[in-house]
């Protein structure tokens, strides 16, 4: 795999499909190889986002997969959303984890976009290296694999290395639409406003206002932040909207029980139960049982200061537990140390002060080999 299959990485992509269930469950299905943390679907926008994890090749192959499920799927001749679209298999963004840097996910994103037009003879535009989403969106763009003809039915695929973003979806009430509208211009980064923040307003089924935002600089702009920036210029929010997951470390209300960690720590709980159970054996049974719930508490984690200290401990210790069973590899415990360490590095001041003894011991159980 060039190198690239050696760090552990995210993708988020973007499917053009978000009422059908049996083509969404198809597409997240035949991701085969890779784990799948999340698929949150939004029937206005007819568009799902599916939120996977996995070493390199794990992830470009499962990617291929999902990505030649909705080439098979979805005609984008006959789509209809409210989102901007050019193909199927919309937008594909590698992003990194743990220790793994932007260059390398440059190169998954560039062997995975050589496979979908050798495989799938769908076209590819790589976004980030001297385009936009934005210009390929408003035919500005150029297609950077397989010519100059969009696939008849499937149309292009979109993929690009970034680092990680929060989507982040409010309903205004009480807002006219030129004012919304004027809201979002007056947010976004490139009109001076928020740092790292692009905005967008859709009128949604009974004349509901969404503004859809992206913050790309979470870390200086995180969606409390933007919350509290709407509130202090009079907009009332009606609802919040986590789009996919988020890190646990700029977690809102609405991100209870979507947190990036904690999925990352309850898939690998939920696999290391499948391979228990392969083994077969009374003791593996039974072990399989226990990390079935195990995952089933850490998929549901909440927000609170204590949740995530208890729930980085969770994390950690299942690198030992994992491993004594024999099911442990180098992808979940790459998995559970970066959730272990995410949701660690989330907790506030205060919390460290209060549980200095326990953050010391978790600290130690990370920097040991054996996670013992």
């Amino acid at each position: 795999m060039n190198g690239v299959g050696d760090g552990l990485f995210e993708s988020v992509p973007n499917f053009s499909e978000g009422r059908d269930d049996a083509t969404m469950a198809a597409i997240a299905g035949a991701a085969r190889g890779a784990h799948v943390l999340d698929v949150d679907a939004d029937p206005d926008h007819n568009r799902a986002v599916i939120s996977l994890a996995a070493l390199g090749a794990n992830l470009v192959d499962g990617l291929m997969g999902s990505v030649a499920a909705a080439v098979e799927r979805i005609d984008i001749r006959t789509h209809r959303g409210l989102h901007p679209r050019v193909g199927a298999a919309d937008v594909v963004p590698i992003v990194p984890l743990g220790a793994t840097t932007l260059a390398r996910c440059r190169e998954l994103a560039h062997e995975l976009g050589e496979r979908i037009w050798n495989e799938l003879r769908v076209p590819v535009y790589f976004y980030g290296e001297g385009q936009t989403l934005a210009d390929i969106r408003a035919g500005r763009g150029h297609l950077d694999l397989g010519g100059s003809s969009l696939h008849p039915t499937a149309g292009a695929v979109c993929i690009g290395a970034r680092h990680g973003l929060l989507a982040f979806n409010v309903i205004l009430r009480g807002t006219e639409l030129a004012g919304a509208r004027a809201l979002a211009r007056s947010l976004r980064e490139s009109a001076q406003g928020m740092r790292g923040v692009q905005a967008l307003v859709f009128v949604l089924p009974g004349e509901r206002l969404q503004l859809s935002m992206n913050l790309f600089r979470i870390d200086e702009t995180p969606p409390a932040a933007v919350i509290a920036e709407l509130e202090r210029r009079g907009a009332v929010v009606e609802t919040q909207h986590v789009v996919g997951l988020c890190p646990a470390a700029v977690a809102i209300p609405a991100a209870s029980g979507r947190l990036l960690e904690a999925r990352l720590a309850a898939s690998a709980a939920r696999a290391g139960a499948e391979r228990c159970s392969e083994r077969g054996g009374d003791e593996h049974e039974a072990l399989a049982g226990r990390l079935r719930r195990e995952a089933d508490g850490l998929a549901a984690m909440g927000i609170e200061q204590d949740e995530f200290l208890a729930g980085a401990e969770r994390a950690a210790a299942l690198v030992p537990v994992l491993r004594a069973a024999g099911v442990l590899d180098a992808e979940l415990e790459a998995m559970l140390r970066a959730a272990a360490r995410g949701l660690r590095d989330a907790i506030e001041s205060e919390t460290r002060s209060a549980h200095a003894a326990r953050l010391a011991a978790l600290g130690r159980r990370l920097d040991s080999p054996k996670g013992d």
